[in-house]
């Protein structure tokens, strides 16, 4: 670290300067120290913000010091300061901390903002001299670097000087002095800067990151062409706020399953990032994690950073498009009714599972029915039958949402849900049913659902054809499988054809006459007096 007072920290020639004024020879100072080891490392750096556009759920720009320039990219937290015109094109940031990565296939450098506040809304121009693209740093030697900050920048004095003076203790002295007592969890973050999550990409090498636990699925097991095997996947936020999911296959998945423990923060270092991918990403990120059996995860006690869960809200009134497709989604609302506990077998493995159905409302004048299973409706469940009355509100993460009863949704592995949660969306709702909702009429979002519905709401057969769209396209369905919902009349029954088959009445799988008397089925092992009549697919 350059342990210089804050004053000797701060160019002189930025000291005092004029606040709508960026800070000369910024981006040099900037890629002469791509990783600073805290934000007291960081001298004064004011840039002015050029081109600045969306990428996906974070914003980019190019930082400006008017002589030169270096693509930047923000935290994703940094989008409500830009949605809100806080932070503007043309407008001057100052960075207090970042790192920079290398950008694949180029020799350029993107700095990775993870902290700045805004100095100046828009300018009337852009501040500029001859401005040119300043050419990576991280080819130069140490040695050259070192000349590089004692020469003038853009024709500044020479008294930018970062090298820590003689008469105090460098940071590798004093990282070393701590490291010989520290607990192995500290010394993983003390061996290698801990890295920001926004900061990863699939092209970096070593790096360490410290996150908590904020999501835990269930030990899955799987079946397919290659084979069986375990999978097993959690959700990660660091101190930003930014989110990642890591899977875990096969061994890992059973040796790291007992060592995540949910709220609690860990070091994580030695695992790999993919490109996401769309269909069963939870959080919103562009890479995920895989932890193979060389990763490296060890617990940070006393560590007391809680970053606060990441909602993604849907309004109950727009759950439609979400219907059987693969993302989950979070809903907010007022608890209408709690039913009791069931008991639902599941044909998988015929193993009785808890089911609890509850009715919640939102300020969309809708209802709808969650099912929480298993832990959830034991557990939380009987809370709430017990606060029914208080109509407590609820934030339910992670939910499926499927058609039936037209709209539903289920919890699944990973789903959490908070009573009463500290939100700014659960005082609005307050107010909402306090003052209209309690004396409305709600409806189902399920009930009447059209292809037409003003509220956005997908119908149930909005793939409904006719017959002659089928039969008129010969190659209708010859590359991959294609669905459809048909509304037609029986005009013809084959006599030689049976309609119905004789059902197990647990299972439901076909039975066979037992010997003597009864029925025996295959799938449960047993002899059944009855059994059901069921349609026959055809």
């Amino acid at each position: 670290r350059n342990l210089l007072p804050e004053d000797a920290r701060t160019p002189p020639e930025t000291r005092g300067m004029d606040a709508k004024s960026v800070t000369p020879g910024a981006v040099a100072l900037i890629l002469a120290n791509p990783t600073p080891e805290s934000p007291d490392d960081v001298p004064e750096i004011v840039v002015q913000v050029l081109d600045l556009k969306p990428i996906g759920s974070r914003f980019t720009f190019m930082a400006s010091d008017g002589e030169a320039k270096v693509k930047a990219i923000l935290s994703t937290h940094f989008a409500s300061e830009v949605h809100s015109g806080k932070l503007q094109n043309l407008g001057l940031v100052r960075i207090l901390n970042y790192t920079c990565n290398d950008i694949p296939q180029k020799t350029d450098k993107m700095v990775i903002i993870t902290k700045c506040e805004v100095v100046s809304q828009a300018l009337d121009a852009e501040i500029k001299s001859e401005v040119k693209i300043e050419e990576p740093a991280a080819l130069m030697k140490p040695k050259e670097e070192a000349a590089v900050l004692s020469k003038p920048i853009g024709g500044a004095p020479a008294a930018i000087m970062l090298k820590p003076r003689h008469d105090v203790k460098s940071a590798s002295q004093i990282v070393s002095e701590q490291r010989g007592n520290a607990a192995p969890a500290a010394r993983l973050a003390m061996t290698r800067r801990v890295h920001p999550l926004i900061s990863l990409n699939p092209y970096q090498g070593n790096w360490v990151i410290k996150v908590r636990v904020t999501s835990k699925g269930n030990l899955r097991s799987y079946r397919n062409a290659r084979g069986e095997g375990h999978v097993f996947n959690v959700e990660l936020t660091d101190e930003d706020g930014t989110q990642i999911q890591a899977t875990m296959f096969n061994e890992p998945a059973k040796k790291f399953y007992p060592v995540f423990e949910l709220g609690k923060v860990y070091y994580i270092s030695k695992g790999s990032l993919r490109i996401a991918n769309k269909q069963f990403k939870t959080v919103q990120n562009d890479y995920e994690m895989t932890l193979n059996e060389n990763a490296v995860v060890e617990e940070a006690e006393g560590e007391s950073f809680i970053p606060p869960v990441q909602y993604n809200f849907v309004k109950i009134d727009m759950l439609g498009p979400y219907v059987g497709g693969r993302e989950l989604v979070d809903i907010i609302g007022v608890v209408q009714s709690v039913s009791p506990t069931l008991s639902i077998r599941r044909k998988i493995d015929n193993e009785s599972i808890p089911k609890r159905d509850i009715v919640v409302a939102d300020d969309s004048n809708k209802t709808v029915t969650i099912s929480l299973w298993n832990d959830l409706a034991t557990t939380v469940g009987e809370e709430l039958l017990d606060m029914v009355d208080s109509a407590p509100i609820i934030a339910v993460k992670s939910l499926k949402v499927s058609d039936f009863q037209g709209v539903s949704v289920s919890t699944v592995g990973k789903s959490t849900l908070v009573i009463n949660p500290e939100l700014p969306e659960t005082e609005k709702l307050r107010a909402w049913y306090e003052s209209e909702g309690k004396g409305t009429a709600l409806a189902s979002v399920g009930a009447g659902m059209g292809a037409s519905n003003a509220g956005g709401l997908r119908s149930m057969y909005s793939d409904r054809v006719f017959l002659s769209h089928i039969t008129s396209d010969p190659n209708l369905g010859q590359d991959k499988p294609v669905f459809f919902s048909l509304y037609a009349n029986i005009s013809n029954i084959k006599p030689d054809q049976t309609m119905w088959y004789r059902a197990c009445t647990t299972c439901n799988k076909k039975v066979t006459e037992a010997l003597g008397s009864g029925f025996w089925c295959e799938g449960c092992q047993k002899n059944y007096e009855q059994c059901s009549l069921r349609c026959t697919s055809w």
